[in-house]
Formats: C-alpha cells, sequence, structure tokens
C-alpha cells in the first residue's frame, strides 16, 4: 500500500468495528504511528477497543479525552513473552504544536503502538510512515452522514460514544514505506467488505 492507496471497508455495527481492530492489531509492532478521524459517534473508540484487545495490553480502553494521553502496558502472553504498549491520545483538546510536544509522545513512539483520535493536522510530523483510519456513518446507519463533530465520550444511551448498531465506512491508508506494498484487505482479513480504491459517493451516503 503507498501513499496514494485506499481500502474502504465496511462494517455492519460496533462487534464488527471491534473484531476489525483486533485483526488490524495482528499487523501492528512497536513504532506505529495510527491516526484515526471520524464522526460523532462513528466507532473510533470502539475500533481501539480491538485494537487494544488483539495487543493484549492491561486496562480498559476508553476515550481519553480529559487526560489527553493514556498508556496500556502489554500483559504477558502465554510464551512469556510481551508485546508493545498502547499509547491511546484524544488529540481533540489541543490547540497548538506545542502542546502536542509536551505530550512527549517521542519517547514511547519507538516502544508502543501509538493511536490519536482526532490526530489529522497534529502527529504527522512524529514520523514519516503512518496509518490513517478515518471512519463515517452512512446515512441510514445508525448515524448522521453529517461532517465531523466533536466525539466528546460516551453519549445517552451509546457506550463509549457509539450508537452499536448500524454500518461503519472506514477508509484504511498507509503511509511512508512501513505501508508500502502492503494489502491490509488481505492481512485482517477484510474479504469481499474491502474494496481498493475510492468508494462512489452514492455508496458511501449509504
Amino acid at each position: 500500500m503507498t501513499g496514494q492507496d485506499e481500502l474502504v471497508v465496511r462494517l455492519p455495527d460496533a462487534d464488527a468495528t471491534r473484531a476489525f481492530g483486533r485483526a488490524l492489531a495482528a499487523r501492528l509492532r512497536a513504532g506505529d504511528l495510527v491516526v484515526l478521524t471520524g464522526d460523532l459517534g462513528a466507532g473510533k473508540t470502539t475500533l481501539t477497543q480491538g485494537i487494544g484487545a488483539g495487543l493484549g495490553v492491561r486496562g480498559q480502553v476508553a476515550s481519553p479525552t480529559f487526560i489527553i494521553a493514556r498508556e496500556h502496558p502489554p500483559l504477558p502472553r502465554p510464551d512469556g513473552s510481551r508485546g508493545p504498549a498502547l499509547v491511546h491520545v484524544d488529540a481533540y483538546r489541543l490547540s497548538s504544536l506545542d502542546e502536542v510536544e509536551a505530550l512527549d509522545l517521542d519517547s514511547s513512539l519507538e516502544e508502543a503502538v501509538t493511536v490519536v483520535e482526532w490526530g489529522a493536522g497534529w502527529v504527522e510530523q512524529l514520523t514519516t510512515d503512518r496509518l490513517e483510519l478515518a471512519l463515517t456513518r452512512p446515512r441510514g446507519a445508525g448515524g448522521t452522514g453529517a461532517e465531523p463533530a466533536p466525539d466528546r465520550g460516551p453519549q445517552p444511551d451509546e457506550p463509549d460514544g457509539d450508537g452499536g448498531a448500524g454500518e461503519r465506512v472506514l477508509r484504511v491508508r498507509g503511509i511512508g514505506a512501513r505501508w508500502a506494498g502492503t494489502e491490509l484487505a488481505s492481512l485482517v482479513g477484510a474479504g469481499p467488505a474491502a474494496d481498493r480504491g475510492d468508494a462512489p459517493d452514492d455508496e458511501m451516503a449509504g
């Protein structure tokens, strides 16, 4: 996968979103940066929960809205080894690059998988390689289909800010040499729900 390629995956509900995260985690390694964007209730934290479960990290993965960043250390595997930690960041409240630098993400980047919600425009300078994930909820699929809105944690009757039922559309884009030539559709077992390239606008609208 080059910086010009894009994978489009349709995820029918929150469980599928979480399962995709688990599958993706099997392909992630220490030093990977994942930049995650999406509408209100699209399932950004749900996807990150799946990544955390797949990595086998300690603690409940929840939106780090008010503390900005939370690190989840790896649990020991059956063979005694440990995978990378998960650093989960919510960049929505950041207002300057100085605040990004104050998080000192560089110090943990090489030893952890770093997932940054609302990270577009803020964290690209950390590394030349990154995985961009963009979640949307098409109209009529339990989401508004509107432009991205502030995702401020759980909403009433929506655990983790995710409405649960309803399709999500996930766009995956690899940037840099780390992801060059990577066929994410086969790596995560996305199967027939995944397409290469752009989806037609009428499909995105649900």
